[in-house]
């Protein structure tokens, strides 16, 4: 099960991914957003992607798993945190998170550095990108990991737009697509309807859902 609550937020399974919330594209309250939830991933030190993760790991008791820089800042706040690094793998809680390169930056603020960007392969399955741009490897991503579904950042400016995403799909080569990181605020609007055609016309499946919609993938 994929659940998208706008931004670059997702349920995936039984793992709650960048919980910035509320945002402006969701004010889902937390309780039906955590519901069936067991562990919290961060995939980077910025706020739209750590958003709530403190307020809603202590609140409903779950385990954040981020790397090492993150977990150490989210450990002085209280929180139960499982760090690790690019390339590493934990299974915790009924789910298998693989740590993968992504290109971005990751200070949480100006007096503290958050580590690497990266993204995560969840339960050998769906890839969430993170917030990236293009990069060679992703071809490596494809090839070793083969994931089903990836969630990819099309908004631009910070991340990767849709030309790019084009490629990163190309590279990948899952059987659906589903983006994110757009039209949450206007620096990163995109009118995606060209994208959902280049990438429809490759055979790979386009999935836009609508927010707090549950998708069966």
């Amino acid at each position: 099960m994929i659940c998208w609550y706008g931004h670059a937020c997702f349920k995936v399974d039984k793992v709650l991914i960048d919980p910035f919330l509320p945002n402006p594209l969701c004010n889902i309250e937390y309780p039906k957003v955590v519901e069936g939830v067991k562990v919290i991933a961060v995939t980077h030190g910025h706020s739209d992607h750590i958003g709530s993760t403190v307020e809603i790991s202590k609140g409903y008791n779950l385990p954040v798993v981020s790397n090492h820089e993150i977990s150490v800042y989210l450990g002085k706040q209280g929180v139960n945190t499982e760090g690790m690094n690019i390339g590493g793998t934990v299974e915790i809680e009924g789910s298998k998170l693989t740590m993968v390169k992504a290109e971005h930056s990751s200070d949480i603020d100006e007096n503290t550095p958050g580590g690497v960007a990266a993204g995560y392969i969840i339960n050998d399955r769906v890839y969430h990108a993170g917030d990236t741009g293009l990069f060679g490897d992703m071809k490596l991503i494809g090839e070793i990991y083969s994931p089903k579904v990836a969630l990819l950042p099309v908004g631009g400016r910070y991340t990767m737009g849709p030309e790019e995403a084009v490629k990163a799909v190309e590279f990948l080569n899952p059987k659906v697509f589903i983006p994110m990181h757009y039209n949450t605020f206007p620096l990163i609007e995109q009118d995606i309807s060209g994208l959902v055609k280049d990438i429809e016309e490759m055979g790979v499946k386009v999935v836009v859902p609508k927010v707090g919609e549950s998708l069966h993938i």
